[in-house]
């Protein structure tokens, strides 16, 4: 049952983002006078979470991948698959997320000089809103019917961060940060007000 229902979570992920580059590539393909940029992401990711509303923290470790399709104007739709993980939350008991969300992405694009010569390089800077659904399991989840190992809850992300290129396909994610939200149950406030950072490599589809 376990897997079944991981299966199916990154079954839709894997949707979200082939769905993100197809319509990238159509797009590309049916707009007349508008590029459009197709770009994936993966990252490793560390999120900083509360035990309870007002307690310690504990850290979650991970990663990613996110592909986004952007338009010339800047703005683009962006989808991501996270999952992570951290031991001993409390004594003998860990915790395992994964989450897939979809959502606006804004890019702006600037171009810098690569030290000590005359090449350039992009650099991308971007905000996103993204939402979506995150799945807890192989835990201890406290409801209104009793402890559960797993449970699928509303979440979303809100955050940017900065790209670097390194040539025509390959770049560098230097740093991505989010406040991430997400509404498990926990006998108080049923919400988590968690900080992720993130980095990794990305790969672009076309022309720059």
């Amino acid at each position: 049952m376990h897997r079944s229902i991981i299966g199916r979570v990154l079954l839709v992920g894997a949707w979200m983002l082939t769905g993100t580059v197809v319509w990238g590539q159509q797009a590309t393909s049916t707009t007349s006078g508008k590029r459009v940029s197709i770009d994936l992401a993966a990252t490793y990711a560390s999120e900083q979470a509360q035990k309870s509303p007002g307690g310690c923290c504990f850290w979650l470790q991970g990663g990613g991948l996110d592909a986004v399709a952007t338009l010339r104007s800047g703005w683009g739709i962006a989808a991501a698959i996270n999952g992570e993980h951290a031991s001993n939350v409390m004594p003998s008991v860990d915790l395992n997320t994964i989450s897939f969300l979809a959502g606006p992405r804004y890019t702006y694009t600037t171009r810098i000089s690569h030290a000590g010569t005359q090449k350039q390089r992009d650099l991308q800077v971007y905000g996103e809103w993204l939402l979506g659904s995150a799945h807890g399991y192989n835990g201890m989840i406290p409801t209104t019917s009793g402890i559960q190992t797993s449970d699928n809850v509303f979440a979303f992300q809100v955050g940017g961060g900065f790209n670097l290129t390194l040539s025509k396909h390959f770049g560098l994610r230097l740093l991505q940060v989010d406040y991430v939200r997400t509404t498990f149950p926990n006998e108080t406030t049923n919400t988590q007000d968690d900080l992720s950072l993130a980095s990794g490599v990305s790969y672009h589809f076309g022309k720059r």
